[in-house]
Parts: structure tokens; C-alpha cells; sequence
């Protein structure tokens, strides 16, 4: 059964002999107090409306994948400072090199991936001219971009009124002590967004390794304990924060919104792409050679069929390490084992209870399985493999209620796609968003998509409670023995926000370029007759057996009425390599077809299992001018390659779309719903 444990020391090593901080380590040390930095502003303006600063700024736009690329530990902010806002701003680097340190932009600032590439490459960016920089944003600033710049040193400023007031030209000065920012230029003074006491400690410790040094020996020596709360303190806790108080490293700390807590966590899962920083961070806390990492897992999934040397490279890091360590599957996926967020729950590590903070914006999907699935970055996880436990937040409780009957053709996808849509430019205000299937009708399959989007809703984390629909989960993969007791949401919580999806309302959908916001029924969709060049189904989002299931039998009744051959490039990305095997077996729904030979027989072809497509990379990434409809979780701006539109759908919409050569739901086929043909 799964156990957490204490730090195990590498062979000759003490208690005594362990790292411990160093003299540069002191707050003092750092020169936080008093130090004023100076610079003039760099503004990103919005194209469209004049005299506005830029909303939602993500961090692909920041960083684009082909830029998060480490070839060595030694050379490993090199692509990330060349490919800052390499599309957005191409003269970003001479322009900050030229002064212009105070990076000014709008609302939700740095949505989207957990790549601490990005506040590491803004941060480097600056240092090479021995310039200092300071991001300025209005509201709801990324939250994994706003902890990893806090680990890395970067100073970050939330503060509305300095961005409207803010003009090209602007001359401006930050004090580090007081957090004040000041717009010398119009002679105007704004305080920052306060930051939590634990924040501001990190923030004039001078990051991340600092603390991590400091707390590394004790936290090799202390016995891990996870303690769950009395019925009367659970009635006021959340699913989340109840999860979070079990794990709690501080036993006497308080569990509520705002509050800054060190927390244990059962899995720290890397993909190839985080784990280098992740890996440098853990030597720079360890020492590298003293004890073994805690809670690891690594899956190659981001960069490891491109054909790329310096993606070779990159992958090599995590494979060099991972031998070092003696770190082996199931906690080693090698390329084509799957995407981690399909692969590490279908291995059995993650578990309902748990707390695992995950080098990845989509590790949300585990709040599917009644766990606490948080996207953190790179830093934060090296921090983890070194003391076992992260520093998180406490966000805000909210609710959403499903209720009501699952309407024809409607997935889970569909269901995120209209919050998402409903939610507008707010989202989901960063909240911890519980789940409630009132009528325990959404499988898991479902659930994942829609936890697993929780990342696009800009939210903490996504979580359903786990009940029967949980547990018949695992009791099918033979996990009948769970460590961590069944637990719901109280009854006395007081959530922030509590609202009800009624789910006779939610119609197949189709999200257009280029927000997962950007939804609309997808019949009226179809009467826009929109063409594309590329049908993809697969990712971390809808790769699993079911949601391939669910395209395929959409496939063999268009067969049945006539549709023998898809009408444009049709491709499908399993989400693991398991998934992948499974496919090629008979299904009895299939009429004894496997979903492989489904999809093939009308043209489909199946790829390895990996996140490439996705984000832009590999053979199947999107060129300039070519549109894709796909059931991936991201349709912003060149995030399936440079110059490329797409689309958002369910698989069976996106099966329907391939074989009409426009998109538009099953219906559109003639096909009419019988659950028992097509629900899953």
C-alpha cells in the first residue's frame, strides 16, 4: 500500500555530512531591503483596441514550445532567453537590453503552462546587461507563473491602476522592501497586490533554493504524517482543504483561503521537458549525490519524436538522471509510454486523497480520481524531490453542481467547454473548483477531461469528490486497498462561488480559435460549413480508451449509412502506450472490430502516445494557414504551430467532423442517439 516515507540517504552519507545553507542564503544576504531598481516601461498593447494594454498573455506567447528546450544542465536558460515573446514583441531582448526593465501588459498576465521557462528566461534576459526586471500586470496573473517567479527571484507587480496609467516612455522605480512601485515619469505612487507572509519570505530569500537549503536537513530526518481531520473540523472544509489539512507539515497551521502552507505530497510527476530545471534545482538544494529523489516520477512525452538533436539532448537530462537514481518504471516512462497524466493514473500512483503537484499545467486531470492535482513548476517540484513537501496557497472554494440528464452526443468535453464559455474573461478567478455529479452519471473518462481543463479555466486545482463512480474506477484495475479514507466536501462550507450546470442546456460544442472560451453549439457550427485541413484526436485531454471508443462508434455507424473514408487527414494520438495495446483488442460494442481497425478502415492513422501535436511539435504540428479540428485542451494563438488555427471538440465531434469534411456534430451524419449504441 501506498506509504510516504522519510528521506533515504545514499549509501555513506549522515544526517551530519547533509547540505546545509549557505552564507548567501540569508535574507540580508540578498540585498532585498531598501534596494530600489529603476527602468522604463516596455508595454504590450492590445492590436485591437487602441490604448488598452494586452489581456491573457499566455505563456506560450511568452516562451513557444520550440524554445523550452535545454540541451545541458549547464547551458540551460540559453533557448529560453532567446525565445522570449520570439512571435509577440521580436524585438523584446534589445529593448530590454536598451532599459525598458518594466514589462507592462494587462489583465490574467501569464495564463496557461507551467513552463518556468518563461519567468526564468524574462529574468535571464535582463541579467545579461546586468539589468534587473519587473513584470507589472493588472488582475489574476497566472498562478504558476506568479509562484515560479517568486521561487526564481523575478519581481512581479499586481497593480490595475499602474497599468492604465502606464505610456510608452514611462520611466519607473520598484522598492524591493516596500513593494511600492512608482511611475516617475507622472509622479504617481501604487501599491502591489500584498503578497501572503510565506510568499514575501521566499520572495526576499531570494528564491527557491534558498528555503529548499534551509529546510533540506530537517526535512530528511522528520517522519512524514498525514493526519485527516475530526468530523467537526471536516464540515467546514472542502474536498481540497481537506486533503490539504491532512498533508499539512505544520499540524497547527490553519487551512484557509489565502493561507500559504507546506504541504506533504505523494507523487512529484516531470515530463521531459520540466525535468531539467527540476533536476538542477534538486542538485542545488542536495547537493545532487546525498539522497535520493522523493516522490519522483519522470514521463518522456513533450519532446521525444520530433527527430530533433537538441531534443534528444533535452531528454537525455531526465534519462541520465533517472539511471543515477535507480529510478525505474512505473515511475520512469520511456517515450511511448504515454502521456503522464494518463499513463501515471493507469500504473496505479495516483490514488484518491493525494496530494500531487505536477510539472505540468494539466495535472489538474487528477482531481478525476478524487486527488488534489496542482500545476506547478519546475523549481517547485526539484524543491519537492528534495524535502518531500511544496509550499501551496490556498485558493478560494468554489462550486459547480451537475444536474439534470446527459443530453445526445454530450461528453465531458462538452460540459467544460460551456462552463468555460460562461465563465468568460474571468474564468474561474483562480478558485479551487469542487465538482458535484449529482446524479453520478459522468464517468471518469469525463471527469478527466473536464478536471484536466480546470488548467484553461485558470483555476487552483479541479476535483469530484470520490464516490461509487471512483471506486468502481479502481476496484476494475484490481485496487480494492486504498490508503487514504473516502471524503466529501462538508456540509458547513462556505464557498465562495456555488453554482449548477443544468445539463439538459449543454448541447455538443465547438470551441473556435483562439480561446477554449471561444465556444458555441456545434450544430450551428455546422451550418457555417467551416472546412479544415486536419482531424486529431488524442492528448492528455481525450486520449483515453473510452474517448477513442466513443469516436470509434461514431466511425462504424457512419459506415453503416454510406461514409466508408474520411474526408480529410485524420489522426489519432492514444494516451498512453497501454491505451495504445488496448485499441488493437476486439470490442464486443465494436462488433467485434478493435477501435484500431475502426479507425483505420476509414482512413484514420494511429501515432505513438505523446503530447507533440499538441503544442506545436513534430510531424502533425500545424503549418501557417492550415486548420485543424482536434480534441485538445488549447486553441490559443500558434499553440499547434506557427500560424495555425484550432479547433476544440469532443472526439465524437471530431470523428464526425472527419468524415463530413466540415465540423459539425454526429447528428449532422443522419446518425440518430441511442444511449446504448454510443454513451459510454
Amino acid at each position: 500500500m501506498h506509504q510516504l516515507l522519510p528521506a533515504r540517504l545514499k549509501p555513506g552519507v549522515t544526517p551530519e555530512a547533509l547540505p546545509g545553507p549557505r552564507a548567501a542564503d540569508a535574507p540580508a544576504a540578498q540585498g532585498a531591503a531598501g534596494r530600489v531598481i529603476r527602468g522604463g516601461a516596455l508595454i504590450f498593447w492590445d492590436p485591437k483596441v487602441p490604448g488598452r494594454k494586452l489581456d491573457a498573455i499566455d505563456t506560450d506567447q511568452i516562451t513557444p514550445a520550440t524554445d523550452c528546450v535545454s540541451e545541458s544542465l549547464e547551458t540551460l536558460d540559453e533557448r529560453w532567453k532567446a525565445g522570449s515573446f520570439r512571435y509577440l514583441m521580436p524585438d523584446f531582448r534589445a529593448r530590454v537590453h536598451a532599459g525598458q526593465t518594466f514589462l507592462v501588459a494587462g489583465d490574467r498576465f501569464a495564463i496557461g503552462s507551467s513552463r518556468e521557462m518563461s519567468p526564468a528566461g524574462l529574468k535571464g534576459v535582463a541579467e545579461e546587461v546586468g539589468l534587473e526586471m519587473v513584470v507589472v500586470c493588472g488582475q489574476n496573473m497566472g498562478d504558476i507563473f506568479r509562484r515560479n517567479s517568486f521561487n526564481l527571484g523575478l519581481q512581479v507587480v499586481q497593480s490595475p491602476e499602474a497599468v492604465i496609467d502606464a505610456q510608452e516612455g514611462d520611466q519607473f522605480e520598484f522598492d524591493t522592501d516596500s513593494r511600492q512601485l512608482t511611475n516617475v515619469t507622472q509622479n504617481r505612487r501604487y501599491d502591489a497586490v500584498p503578497l501572503t507572509p510565506k510568499e514575501d519570505e521566499i520572495r526576499r530569500s531570494g528564491g527557491i533554493f534558498a528555503i529548499g537549503r534551509r529546510e533540506f536537513r530537517d526535512s530528511v530526518t522528520r517522519q512524514p504524517r498525514i493526519e485527516w481531520p475530526d468530523a467537526a473540523t471536516a464540515r467546514r472544509l472542502t474536498t481540497t482543504e481537506q486533503i490539504l489539512w491532512a498533508h499539512r507539515v505544520d499540524k497547527d497551521a490553519d487551512v484557509r483561503a489565502g493561507a500559504t502552507l507546506r504541504v506533504y505530497a505523494d507523487l512529484l510527476p516531470a515530463s521531459d521537458g520540466t525535468a531539467p530545471f527540476s533536476i538542477h534545482t534538486f542538485n542545488q538544494i542536495t547537493g545532487g549525490e546525498s539522497i535520493w529523489p522523493r516522490q519522483i516520477a519522470i514521463a518522456n512525452d513533450h519532446f521525444v519524436f520530433t527527430g530533433l538533436e537538441a531534443d534528444d539532448k533535452q531528454t537525455s537530462i531526465g534519462r541520465q538522471f533517472a539511471a543515477m537514481h535507480g529510478i525505474e518504471r512505473p515511475y520512469y516512462a520511456t517515450p511511448g509510454d504515454g502521456i503522464f497524466h494518463f499513463y501515471f493514473p493507469e500504473q496505479g500512483l495516483v490514488q484518491p486523497g493525494m496530494m500531487i503537484p505536477g510539472a505540468d499545467s494539466h495535472s489538474r486531470a487528477y482531481g478525476a480520481y478524487g486527488a488534489i492535482g496542482i500545476g506547478v513548476g519546475s523549481t517547485t517540484l526539484g524543491f519537492g524531490w528534495s524535502t518531500g513537501h511544496i509550499y501551496t496557497t490556498v485558493a478560494k472554494p468554489r462550486r459547480v453542481v451537475f444536474k439534470g440528464a446527459l443530453q445526445p452526443w454530450v461528453t465531458g468535453k462538452d460540459l467544460v467547454l460551456e462552463l468555460l464559455r460562461r465563465w468568460g474573461a474571468k474564468q474561474s478567478q483562480g478558485m479551487s473548483v469542487e465538482f458535484v455529479d449529482a446524479d453520478q452519471q459522468l464517468p471518469i473518462a469525463y471527469r478527466n477531461t473536464i478536471c484536466n481543463m480546470m488548467a484553461e479555466a485558470e483555476s487552483y486545482n479541479g476535483i469530484f469528490a470520490p464516490d461509487d463512480i471512483t471506486y468502481a474506477w479502481f476496484a476494475a484495475k484490481g485496487m480494492r486497498d486504498l490508503p487514504y479514507p473516502r471524503i466529501a466536501p462538508g456540509a458547513d462550507v462556505a464557498w465562495e462561488i456555488d453554482e449548477a450546470l443544468e445539463l439538459s442546456d449543454v448541447r455538443p460544442m465547438i470551441a473556435k480559435p483562439f480561446s477554449p472560451g471561444n465556444a458555441f453549439p456545434a450544430e450551428d457550427v455546422a451550418r457555417e460549413r467551416i472546412a479544415f485541413d486536419k482531424a486529431m484526436i488524442g492528448s492528455c485531454t481525450n486520449g483515453g480508451y473510452d474517448d477513442l471508443l466513443s469516436a470509434a462508434l461514431v466511425l462504424r455507424a457512419a459506415r453503416g449509412a454510406g461514409r466508408t473514408q474520411a474526408a480529410r487527414e485524420f489522426v489519432i494520438f492514444p494516451g498512453s502506450g497501454g491505451v495504445r495495446d488496448r485499441i488493437e483488442h476486439p470490442d464486443a460494442r465494436l462488433g467485434g472490430e478493435s477501435i484500431a481497425e475502426v479507425f483505420r478502415s476509414v482512413g484514420g492513422q494511429i501515432r505513438q502516445s505523446w503530447c507533440g501535436p499538441c503544442f506545436g511539435q513534430g510531424p502533425d504540428a500545424l503549418t501557417a494557414g492550415q486548420r485543424a479540428i482536434t480534441s485538445f485542451n488549447r486553441n490559443w494563438t500558434n499553440r499547434m504551430g506557427l500560424g495555425g488555427e484550432g479547433f476544440l471538440a469532443s472526439p465524437s465531434v471530431v470523428a464526425a467532423s472527419a468524415m463530413l469534411g466540415y465540423m459539425a456534430p454526429p447528428s449532422e451524419l443522419g446518425l440518430a442517439w441511442e444511449a446504448e449504441a454510443f454513451a459510454v
